[in-house]
């Protein structure tokens, strides 16, 4: 039987993460405290500071596709934690939280058949180009990204369970 919309299947799929690249839940599994707020050498943010990146952007871009009285941020300080910032566990675990519940949002827009994934986005202001589509596709690009950031600065500050399999 062939797929309806193997375009939103395809989204949906690289959304969750896996495909080509370590899933989200991959790279922060039994993550050690004592890193949350370490900065690599030569690396001037915290991996606490790179998940919490990635939640901004990924707030701020369902934010554009969804808000009517969307305004765009400032660069850096809307989209990054201050560089002295840190965190705890409740802040950790906020993170992560917040990460996890607007890319569950952003999977239940492209699933949702009723929403064009070709149409111009709410906010898009002339921008043909920005669609629901585009937007899904500029987190996964942004998360996968950061993803493997965070998971080769894992590696360089010897932050992965001795155990772990990392083939």
């Amino acid at each position: 039987m062939t797929n309806p919309d193997p375009v939103r299947d395809q989204t949906l799929g690289v959304l969750g993460g896996g495909h080509a690249f370590m899933s989200f839940d991959e790279a922060v599994g039994d993550f050690p405290a004592a890193h949350f707020n370490t900065k690599p050498t030569n690396v001037a943010y915290s991996f606490w500071h790179i998940l919490e990146h990635m939640r901004r952007t990924a707030r701020d871009i369902l934010d554009y596709i969804q808000d009517p009285g969307y305004r765009a941020g400032t660069w850096p300080g809307d989209y990054w934690p201050r560089p002295d910032e840190t965190a705890d566990d409740a802040a950790w675990n906020a993170t992560l939280h917040g990460i996890r519940e607007d890319m569950a949002v952003l999977r239940a827009l492209v699933a949702d058949p009723a929403n064009d994934l070709y149409t111009p986005v709410r906010n898009a202001g002339g921008h043909d180009d920005h669609t629901l589509l585009r937007e899904a596709l500029l987190v996964v690009e942004h998360n996968a990204y950061h993803i493997g950031e965070f998971a080769v600065l894992r590696q360089v500050v010897d932050a992965w369970p001795a155990d772990r399999d990392g083939t």
